[in-house]
């Protein structure tokens, strides 16, 4: 058993998240018990994710997309009363990180991502260094190599954008979640090939005109790695037990 502001410290002095300019808040979103015994990791706190932690016991949960977000009108009703009345109804605690979790250089998503895909990371580029740049996996070496290993790994289609098969893939920039707008910093950094996990209208034009692929791979796809791995390791430094619950999302 572990204290609640012993597992937030812990968290919060290796994300170190006040470093960061986000749109939502990091850290404790919802107060719990104050013992800490079993942590579930989720992507998201959505109430199906809410319900499945209660029913495999957790007192605290720890995911990447929180409650609460700059733009809300602040109303407590409907699907956030819900989501809410559960936490409170069950005494317990919701830690969210967002941007910090994406850019923590090993147990953030997009580290983990590249250690899921075997890439080995060269260089970060970007605001706030949520870019990553670095060299495929041995046996990927154009775009239509790429998008196979791609959908296998990660175990769903890719959008994908591949204005020239033949171009070599030297360089593969990444950047998890709804990072599209990241793909003129990506082309400007260098890369061959762009990852992420959503496409909009003005992507696809890019693409075609650089000659540098684009893979929209599932906002939730490739956030599926940084929670789990960050809460398993604060279980493990804490001596509480820890489960990774994974509420599928075609997104």
């Amino acid at each position: 058993m572990a204290q609640r502001h012993d597992v937030l410290s812990l968290c919060n002095q290796l994300l170190q998240p006040q470093l960061f300019k986000d749109y939502c808040p990091n850290g404790l979103q919802v107060e719990g018990r104050s013992e800490v015994k079993k942590i579930v990791s989720g992507v998201t706190a959505s109430r199906a994710f809410i319900e499945a932690a209660i029913d495999e016991g957790a007192d605290t949960l720890l995911v990447h997309h929180g409650l609460f977000w700059h733009g809300q009108d602040g109303s407590v009703t409907g699907w956030m009363k819900q989501r809410l009345a559960l936490l409170l109804a069950h005494d317990i605690n919701l830690l969210a990180y967002h941007l910090p979790l994406d850019a923590h250089e090993q147990w953030g998503n997009n580290a983990r991502l590249g250690m899921h895909m075997g890439w080995q990371m060269l260089d970060r580029f970007g605001e706030q260094r949520l870019g990553w740049l670095g060299s495929p996996a041995n046996g990927v070496s154009d775009p239509v190599s790429l998008k196979n290993e791609l959908e296998s790994r990660l175990g769903r289609p890719a959008v994908a954008v591949i204005p020239d098969p033949s171009r070599p893939v030297k360089r593969v920039a990444w950047s998890t979640g709804g990072a599209q707008s990241w793909f003129e910093a990506a082309i400007a950094a260098g890369a061959d090939a762009f990852v992420t996990g959503e496409i909009s209208e003005p992507q696809a034009h890019l693409a075609q005109e650089t000659g540098v692929a684009f893979f929209a791979c599932g906002h939730h796809a490739t956030e599926r790695y940084g929670a789990p791995a960050l809460a398993a390791h604060v279980a493990s430094e804490s001596g509480v037990a820890h489960q990774f619950i994974d509420i599928s999302n075609p997104a």
